[in-house]
């Protein structure tokens, strides 16, 4: 199981990273594993400033949808787009080309609130 140490994560299954004052979310490798084959995401949020823990999308799998929920309070400046074309990319690389939003966040003492990549290894156990 890959659990990138220099990342944020979220009890719902997130991964978060700083970059300033943007955060790149998507979900882990455990919850796309969990998933199986992802079919379709889907972000209509864009452009919208959410609070922390609303839903901004969902995730579709061949047997499931899943809601996503937005990590950090603030704007979601972007999506990506490649996502539409390839969704497989989820699966194929979580924390790298499968990334979905970034989010201009608005309280950086949210980022306190994260689980550390060893606190996210106690939640599911790894």
């Amino acid at each position: 199981m890959n659990i990138p140490s220099e990342l944020k994560y979220t009890k719902d299954h997130e991964w978060i990273k700083i970059e300033d004052d943007l955060a790149v979310v998507g979900i882990t490798d455990f919850a796309q594993s969990e998933l199986g084959d992802i079919v379709y995401v889907e972000v209509e949020t864009l452009d919208e400033t959410l609070e922390a823990d609303e839903i901004f999308g969902t995730v579709e799998a061949v047997k499931t949808v899943s809601d996503l929920f937005l990590p950090l309070s603030g704007e979601i400046v972007a999506f990506n787009e490649g996502l539409e074309d390839e969704p497989e990319s989820v699966n194929s690389d979580p924390y790298g080309n499968g990334w979905m939003i970034k989010i201009k966040y608005s309280d950086a003492s949210q980022i306190d609130n994260l689980l550390s990549a060893e606190d996210y290894k106690t939640l599911i156990g790894a």
